[in-house]
């Protein structure tokens, strides 16, 4: 390669762009002549050449062709520059897909590598497509090593991400056990592809929480992981991060056992971070963490005195001198307004917090804003839209419009007196100017039509804002519409006369667009029929845009000259009518807020906006009915809760032409909420294993003994019920001669509204030869109900195994056997005889050649948890019994039986009573 070696040493020593493109030129036709002779030395050439910013528009089929070499020094230089070459559209790529999924299917570990990188960097979906099945297979096989599983993992990331549909909604399970790798890096890279899929299919994926909890617990409590993963004295801190916001992504467990394993991780993590070290490598990694617990802990919302910790840290934060610990210390405090059902610890940072607006950082400004957004309510509303109002002024352009955004929806929300109302937004829309959107000015017309008592204080205000010298167009907009409606109701104030309200809405006619020209002009023809003394100027303004090039304008202009000139008004009364109230819609204030967060690859579980913008996570349209709708309803009008009407002057005669004319900030801008796919509950009684029921039904009679067995794996069960609780051990063991890793147990409850189930404790993860572990599940018949629960069981054995078995949790458990006489037995069945409490079957011994006794009835009726009772059916073969049924919400029911065997047939008669009574 020394010819390599030289030419570089020639382009860095040329002194002039010219003799390096003569240099480069010079080895290209020299390439031309002899590639084929030494491949790899030319191809590193092209590749450096490339690499410099030249166009090199040959050798890429030999470079297609290095991948299949031999050498890896040559496969490796063919890979690079496909990688650089090629793109996922290049009509070259086709003839590289075999090469590559040999290379895939390899036992050389390199050479996988290779082929994973080429995939991960050009990967288009047609390659995708092609390979993604041998990615998922090197990323599970257990023959793989670790650093290649690492790589596949990031691989199917990457493909994901580009094409969602790539990755099989199959492969969940087994890419969820590898989260319990012992490897740390293959845990992590996991980690990150499961974050990105459950995010698109949490139900799919919702596995994977049981496992970040337990996987947490290992590292922060029970210090299990690799010395070579202590990070400046933090354990494994990427790892804690990723599973810190794993566990964010689906709501609070309802388990106490997870939530357990997750509290005391989180007071482990904050504990830790007790003191500040004075090592910043070891500051940094332990806010990250930090950071992330302090914000699972707000989400749990459900541990308060991890929430008492947290508040008096976060004011901590937002005064430190470091820009990151500012910002995050900001963002941690919007995510607990967004959460905490008070306020009050945050108002105490109100003045520090109003203070970052002014932060040297960009980014902890913008925060800042998002915080005080969020903590505003009725108390501080006032001084804070003040403060945003000052800082509006001077604040950076990139914010301005989501500024003033926050600060219409707030003025709204909090609003207790008219006239502030009307101040500060009409102030807000002359101070911010061109930020402000369409929805916002919509907004304030909207309000005032729908609100009597504001209609004589806006119109007086925006017609002094009319007459200022300098206005800006969007106040010409509002004044055009709500002088053109609510005029005549000032016509009479001082200063407010019919001609000069039409003066000052002419002396800015000049200078507007077109779409605001139509507005005046619709205003100008109200004015005529409001106002007959200045007809003779409006006539002069619809005479003269009747010449106008705009030919919107011009249409307008002579219809309201045809309409305005008419023998008789009533056409014009009718046209000019008042417009209605706007109907209640979806608020596009919010909307559009809300969707400058929306499409970000985080999806995240709180809006920015305050407890009661998250009362409802599903939901981004979340103006709730405000402070405004309270005081501003009057006439029995209904208040204007969001968008509708149109963009034109109040006149029904708006509602034609210009492209601004639809309805009035009526769009609901939010985006439809992604759809899930959904794969199949494997934990479901649909996917139950083959020979579930030959355990299961020993298990109906019996308190213990073995439910499952196979070659690899024995489930032993053990149970107890006392009245409307019981409680399940569950035994697994290992009977192969190799351990078992990622054990998994994954409950199903399909009688969820009838019967509670609570996990107690979980099994280990790793089960070693000939060992056992356990799991402690208690249920709770809150009512009757009739399908019992099933258990998905996967564990690693080589390879993925899974088993879907049925628990014996049926309902005859939580009865108690009964003693009755004779005389009180025939009374209540008597008493409740028919349907829907009385049930008769007739049924057979199932499996051939079976047989039975009376012994043998008998104890399966005890099984049963039937009290028998003797000597009361005059026949004594036939079988009398009583029990009480103990349900937590149902009461107690008291049951009956009359059993009628037919030991020469086999076949028994059964009757059975339900009352509900005490025993």
């Amino acid at each position: 390669m020394r010819g390599l070696v030289q030419f570089i040493a020639d382009l860095r020593n040329a002194r002039a762009r010219e003799l390096e493109e003569k240099r480069i030129n010079k080895e290209l036709a020299n390439i031309r002549q002899k590639f084929r002779g030494r491949r790899k030395k030319y191809v590193c050439k092209l590749l450096y050449i490339y690499i410099l910013g030249w166009n090199v528009d040959f050798g890429h089929l030999e470079a297609v062709n290095l991948i299949s070499a031999n050498k890896y020094s040559e496969k490796q230089i063919g890979y690079l520059a496909v990688t650089l070459f090629l793109h996922e559209q290049h009509e070259l790529l086709h003839l590289v897909v075999n090469s590559i999924r040999k290379d895939l299917l390899d036992h050389n570990e390199l050479n996988n590598c290779l082929a994973l990188h080429a995939i991960a960097n050009v990967g288009g979906r047609e390659m995708g497509e092609a390979l993604s099945g041998d990615v998922h297979r090197l990323l599970i096989s257990p023959a793989s090593k670790a650093f290649v599983k690492k790589k596949a993992a990031l691989t199917l990331l990457r493909l994901y991400r580009k094409y969602p549909s790539i990755v099989q909604l199959e492969w969940a399970e087994r890419i969820i056990s590898l989260m319990d790798d012992s490897d740390m890096g293959v845990t992590l890279s996991v980690t990150s592809l499961v974050m990105a899929l459950a995010q698109d299919n949490p139900e799919q994926y919702k596995g994977s929480y049981v496992k970040a909890a337990q996987r947490l617990k290992k590292i922060v409590v029970e210090d299990d992981y690799a010395p070579d993963y202590l990070y400046y004295k933090v354990p494994c801190p990427w790892i804690q991060v990723k599973l810190l916001r794993l566990l964010q992504y689906y709501p609070p467990s309802d388990d106490k056992h997870i939530r357990g394993l997750i509290r005391e991780s989180l007071q482990k993590i904050l504990d830790a971070a007790s003191e500040m070290p004075k090592n910043v490598q070891q500051n940094n990694a332990q806010n990250a963490v930090l950071f992330e617990a302090i914000n699972l802990t707000i989400h749990l919302d459900t541990e308060h005195n991890l929430m008492v910790q947290i508040s008096s840290r976060l004011g901590k934060f937002i005064t430190s001198r470091e820009t990151n610990v500012r910002y995050l210390g900001l963002e941690a405090m919007t995510h607990l307004a967004a959460r905490a059902e008070t306020l009050d610890p945050i108002k105490k940072h109100q003045s520090i917090i109003i203070g970052s607006l002014r932060d040297r950082d960009i980014s902890v400004r913008r925060q800042g804003l998002d915080l005080l957004y969020s903590m505003c309510d009725a108390s501080n509303a006032q001084p804070i839209v003040s403060e945003l109002l000052k800082y509006l002024q001077n604040a950076d352009f990139a914010i301005r419009e989501e500024m003033v955004l926050k600060i219409a929806i707030l003025t709204e929300k909090y609003a207790t007196d008219i006239q502030w109302y009307v101040d500060i937004s009409l102030r807000l829309i002359a101070t911010a100017g061109d930020h402000v959107s369409d929805e916002v000015w919509q907004r304030v017309v909207q309000i005032v039509t729908n609100n009597d008592e504001l209609q004589i204080y806006a119109a007086q205000n925006i017609l002094q804002y009319m007459k200022a010298d300098h206005c800006h167009e969007t106040l010409v907009k509002i004044g055009g519409y709500l002088l053109g409606e609510f005029g005549h109701l000032i016509a009479d104030s001082k200063g407010c006369s019919p001609i000069e309200q039409f003066l000052a809405l002419q002396s800015k006619f000049q200078s507007c667009s077109p779409s605001t020209k139509a507005i005046l002009l619709s205003s100008f023809i109200k004015f005529v029929n409001l106002f007959p003394e200045i007809k003779t100027q409006l006539l002069q303004v619809f005479t003269l845009y009747s010449h106008t090039l705009d030919s919107e304008l011009q249409q307008r202009a002579c219809e309201y000259l045809v309409l305005a000139t008419l023998s008789t008004d009533d056409l014009l009364r009718t046209v000019c009518d008042e417009m209605p109230p706007f109907p209640e819609r979806a608020s596009a204030l919010l909307s559009r807020l809300h969707q400058k967060h929306a499409g970000t690859s985080d999806k995240r579980t709180w809006v920015v906006g305050g407890k009661d913008a998250n009362a409802d996570p599903k939901e981004f349209n979340l103006v709730r009915n405000t402070g405004l709708k309270r005081s501003f309803t009057t006439n029995g009008n209904p208040s204007l809760g969001t968008n509708g009407g149109s963009h034109g002057p109040a006149t029904k005669a708006s509602s034609l032409g210009t492209d601004g004319l639809n309805d009035l900030a009526g769009l609901d801008l939010t985006t439809e909420p992604q759809k899930t796919l959904r794969g199949p509950n494997l934990a479901s009684a649909a996917h139950l294993s083959p020979d579930w029921e030959v355990g299961y039904n020993k298990m109906l009679i019996k308190a213990e003994g073995v439910l499952y067995e196979d070659v690899q794996i024995q489930v032993g069960i053990r149970t107890e019920y006392r009245g409307q609780m019981g409680c399940v051990l569950l035994y697994f063991t290992n009977k192969s001669s190799t351990a078992i890793g990622s054990f998994t147990t994954t409950l199903d409850n399909r009688s969820a509204e009838h019967l509670k189930i609570e996990t107690k404790s979980l099994p280990e993860p790793n089960i070693e030869p000939d060992s056992q572990t356990q799991q402690m599940v208690m249920f709770e018949a809150r009512s009757v109900f009739t399908d019992p629960p099933t258990i998905r069981i996967s564990y690693l054995a080589g390879s993925l195994q899974g088993l879907t078995l049925q628990l014996p949790v049926v309902v005859h458990k939580f009865m108690d056997g009964a003693e009755l006489s004779s005389e009180d037995f025939f009374k209540r069945w008597k008493q409740i005889g028919g349907a829907p409490r009385e049930a008769q079957k007739v049924f057979g011994l199932v499996g051939k050649g079976r047989t039975s006794d009376a012994a043998f009835t008998r104890r399966t009726v005890e099984g049963f948890k039937w009290g028998i009772l003797d000597s009361v059916d005059p026949n004594a073969k036939n079988i009398v019994g009583a029990s009480v049924l103990h349900t937590s919400e149902g009461g107690k029911y008291g049951c009956l039986l009359r059993l009628e065997p037919n030991y020469d047939t086999n076949v028994s008669q059964h009757r059975s009573q339900t009352f509900t009574s005490e025993p």
